[in-house]
């Protein structure tokens, strides 16, 4: 069965909201994907979608940076639900007339429904929504409907049911919008006729079967695994699909976290039974990384030089396939598929966007299409034990990203020993688990401080701890202020080359999650 044949496709126009959408939609066990704004009827055909959703963004309808898209989706034979700037997108289309407001409505705003609405039905009358415009709809075309307004009297809701089409002017994939679980319900299964086919279950048995057909009954996979989830899952994965003909390969690129390497071999053969081989390159690592500062010139460097490591190792063997557990919010960030043209690389992931050109391997990537909180829901189905699967997400690049400026064997050393003098003590305190990612961050600024009457002048370390459900948003941790007591005293007095601690309190956005 091809879950994707029962799909909606979401069209990006730059709205921060719209990996909501998705997630949201894939709450309801239905597929979406993202696609670009411009993204032309005939590949948004080839998705085979039962229904169209065009996003919110950040432009007007009449601006001349308004986000380019393929008019003749207005002519597909679907369902389509325009949120804030798609429905403005909708309205100008057909005739309709946009117009700056003079009244602005961002944030928390009520609504009345004002006619009945297959979009809106069994939605209480009056319902609290969350809006973000600035302009507003002057003129609806001709034969739509109003169906709401807002306590400004400015249109809310409308629809045209002979044309298939709908839109609101507020946000229903954000919590803050009371009911919009059950509009986007209504959109998906009452007017979309959608079925709820997204489980784990038909996921995984989904794609053990599309491994099965794109690798030969004859042909070997290297699995490159890290500790990490993701890589767990994928290894999983291989695991399920062809058994002992995928190899398990960790290369130690001397970035892992303390004992990483040895962690990673006894928990997959202990839990999955799976054997993991070790390739030691972190001197090769280190030599392409000397004198590097700047983040992506990292990235794309380790990106590279892991796809090296492989290719040295399968040297002498007939290995033509690379598993690896890229997932959707990595493609996101790198500038890939499911983004508008106008998003920008927020930082290229090593297995996205570091990778060369001229890579030798077919890849298989089982989770490109899943958020973490998914990957470990399909962990669970595989029998991946709690102890991993909530492990925090590690980045790739390892700890290269983590130590900031030039990356050295002392400095990271540092780090390994901070780090894990932190998550040991957020273990203990048992809040480990509440939080979606924690890690220590080596600052490239040395401070003064005292230790035993002589002044020493030594490194920074800062602290990260976010929660968070999909990495896309994030909020900071509120670690109790005598467990960061506890965890500062420990580490200043247990590792040297270190004489302050801060912790950092940034949501995301506007920062990301990771420092680099």
């Amino acid at each position: 069965m091809d879950i994707r044949h029962n799909q909606v496709v979401i069209l990006d126009f730059g709205s921060q909201y719209t990996r909501l959408i998705a997630r949201r939609i894939r709450e309801q066990q239905v597929y979406t994907e993202i696609l670009p704004s411009d993204a032309p009827v005939e590949i948004i055909k080839k998705h085979n979608p039962k229904a169209l959703i065009l996003s919110g963004g950040p432009e007007s309808v009449f601006s001349k940076k308004a986000p380019n898209y393929d008019e003749a989706i207005f002519d597909l034979d679907m369902p389509i639900l325009g949120i804030c700037y798609g429905m403005q997108l909708l309205v100008q289309h057909y005739g309709g007339k946009i117009e700056k407001s003079k009244v602005h409505e961002y944030g928390f705003e009520n609504i009345d429904i004002i006619d009945q609405s297959s979009l809106l039905d069994n939605i209480p009358i009056k319902t609290n929504v969350w809006m973000s415009h600035s302009d507003f709809v002057a003129k609806i075309p001709e034969n739509w409907a109003v169906v709401a307004k807002s306590s400004n009297d400015i249109i809310a809701a409308i629809e045209n049911k002979t044309l298939k089409r709908f839109a609101t002017q507020f946000h229903p994939e954000v919590n803050h919008t009371a009911k919009g679980t059950e509009i986007l319900s209504n959109f998906l299964f009452k007017i979309a006729k959608c079925d709820q086919n997204w489980t784990v279950e038909n996921f995984v048995n989904a794609k053990i079967e599309s491994i099965r057909q794109q690798v030969p009954s004859s042909a070997t996979v290297l699995t490159a695994v890290s500790g990490g989830v993701d890589s767990s899952v994928v290894a999983a994965f291989l695991n399920k699909a062809i058994g002992k003909r995928a190899k398990a390969v960790l290369v130690d690129h001397g970035l892992l976290r303390k004992n990483e390497a040895q962690n990673c071999r006894t928990s997959l053969k202990k839990n999955l039974g799976i054997a993991v081989e070790v390739v030691d390159d972190s001197k090769i690592f280190f030599k392409k990384l000397k004198g590097i500062r700047n983040p992506e010139k990292k990235r794309k460097i380790i990106g590279e030089q892991f796809i090296r490591s492989f290719e040295k190792f399968t040297k002498n063997q007939n290995i033509d396939y690379l598993a690896q557990g890229t997932l959707y919010t990595d493609v996101i960030e790198s500038g890939g598929r499911g983004v508008s043209n106008t998003a920008k690389v927020i930082k290229s992931h090593h297995n996205v966007g570091g990778l060369p050109e001229d890579i030798k391997f077919e890849l298989i990537e089982p989770l490109r299409d899943l958020f973490k909180d998914e990957v470990r829901n399909i962990g669970k189905l595989l029998g991946l034990p709690d102890s991993l699967l909530n492990r925090h997400p590690f980045p790739g690049p390892g700890l290269a990203v983590r130590v900031l400026g030039e990356v050295t064997k002392k400095r990271v050393k540092i780090l390994q020993e901070a780090d894990a003098i932190y998550i040991d003590i957020l273990k203990n305190e048992r809040i480990y688990d509440d939080i979606w990612q924690a890690f220590s961050v080596l600052i490239p600024v040395k401070t003064v401080g005292v230790m035993g009457d002589n002044r020493t002048y030594e490194n920074v370390i800062a602290l990260r701890a976010v929660t968070s459900l999909d990495g896309m948003t994030a909020d900071w941790y509120r670690i109790p202020d005598k467990v960061l007591s506890k965890i500062s005293n420990k580490i200043v007095n247990s590792v040297s080359g270190i004489n302050r601690v801060v912790f950092d309190i940034t949501s995301k956005p506007p920062g990301t999650i990771e420092w680099e």
